[in-house]
């Protein structure tokens, strides 16, 4: 899916690590909240609360999940699993666009 129809989008950005990683959350007809952001090139290291997919859709990174040894690559088109209350590091090699999908 290239786009998301019918939704509410909320104006303030959220900003995280000095501007390295922006983000702005949308609303669905369905009350489903999800964000779309970029994130620059970087490591950084993010908490969960729910559970989420962090879907890539542009750029390159690799993932480290809370409780592995063994860092991951993901590229456009690809996503990967986060459990709520955890964490990963993500050290994206490019310009990094995504949307997180809440569970």
């Amino acid at each position: 899916m290239s786009q998301f129809d019918n939704v509410t989008v909320m104006k303030k950005a959220n900003v995280y690590f000095d501007g390295r990683c922006v983000s702005h959350a949308i609303i669905l007809a369905d009350g489903t909240r999800k964000t779309l952001g970029v994130i620059l090139p970087s490591t950084l290291t993010f908490t969960t609360q729910a559970a989420e997919i962090m879907e890539i859709t542009a750029g390159h990174c690799r993932v480290l999940l809370a409780g592995s040894d063994t860092w991951t690559d993901y590229r456009g088109g690809s996503s990967f699993d986060v459990p709520a209350n955890s964490s990963f590091e993500i050290e994206t090699l490019e310009t990094l666009d995504y949307v997180c999908h809440f569970a």
